[in-house]
């Protein structure tokens, strides 16, 4: 079966000159960290939101290690070792852009490369989406809280006023997280992944196709309180575990359900075993998460 991974990085998405890590060779892709404890778990240790909130510091360490060694060789081996066909690679300007994700397709078949833009630079953006998407980007990527402006601001509806037109997905991070630790934090905006900001975004955009990321991480409850209703809304699974894939798919349908690991964040191997027990055995509804869903998304690969 071919497998397509809807959320991945490539390169350094925290710092700038980020597209100068996916070059790099022999960086250890192995780690055991705080969140290496929720995968053995498969996510779904009780509690495991408000753990995440008292072991803030934990993982943030844990996660920008992870970043640390999202280089193309240990994405195409993590691919490799887990069946992985083809993976939606999601670039977040200033740090990485569509321009590294370009480099790297020029080495790789296997990246799905989506676009963004830098919305600390006047520029713009409806030629270079346009650029962009003439040169391979199959969607676009909003990270409202490493990015700094809400799915609400003004300059969201600017770019996605000139994204429209091309009918491609927009995968926007959904749910409440940080990145950076201390001073750092003015570098980020946690509160704008809250679910609102998103019900209010798919609203004012009923032809447009969202993909809320993470299907919201902890605030998965709010998601399917606040987005279940909208026919343009998909979700990947990335970070949720079983019981809460199955009553995503209850409330979104098994059309709108897309597999998706957060590779370096998330492990490809728990995300994988994850799917595997919410379709138990059921062929047809695998077929449509693991690659059925994304490629009537996408179009045409």
């Amino acid at each position: 079966m071919r497998i397509i991974d809807f959320h991945s990085h490539l390169g350094d998405i925290l710092h700038q000159n980020g597209g100068a890590l996916i070059s790099k060779k022999g960086v250890n892709a192995a780690s055991y960290d705080v969140i290496s404890a929720s995968e053995a778990l498969s996510h779904s240790m009780p509690g495991t939101d408000i753990s995440y909130r008292l072991l803030g510091s934990m993982v943030i360490s844990a996660e920008r290690v992870r970043n640390s060694r999202a280089t193309l060789e240990n994405f195409e081996q993590t691919s490799k070792d887990a069946g992985i066909y083809k993976s939606v690679c999601l670039p977040i300007p200033p740090y990485l852009t569509f321009n590294d994700l370009q480099k790297a397709c020029k080495q790789s078949d296997t990246i799905i490369p989506f676009t963004g833009v830098n919305f600390s630079k006047p520029e713009n953006w409806a030629e270079k989406l346009a650029i962009d998407v003439q040169n391979g980007a199959k969607g676009l990527k909003l990270h409202p809280n490493i990015q700094q402006v809400s799915l609400i601001d003004e300059r969201t509806f600017q770019v996605i006023d000139a994204f429209r037109e091309f009918k491609l997905p927009i995968l926007f991070h959904c749910g409440v997280s940080s990145y950076y630790p201390g001073k750092d934090r003015a570098r980020e905006e946690p509160q704008f992944g809250q679910i609102h900001y998103a019900r209010d975004l798919v609203k004012r955009y009923p032809d447009v196709s969202f993909v809320a990321g993470h299907a919201g991480m902890f605030q998965v409850n709010d998601v399917i309180d606040l987005l279940g209703k909208f026919d343009n809304v998909w979700v990947d699974t990335s970070f949720q575990p079983v019981g809460k894939i199955r009553q995503l798919l209850n409330t979104f349908g098994e059309d709108k359900i897309l597999f998706g690991s957060d590779w370096p964040f998330g492990s490809r191997m728990t995300a994988l075993k994850i799917m595997t027990k919410v379709c138990r055995g059921n062929e047809a509804l695998a077929e449509k998460i693991f690659h059925g869903n994304a490629e009537k998304l996408l179009g045409n690969l």
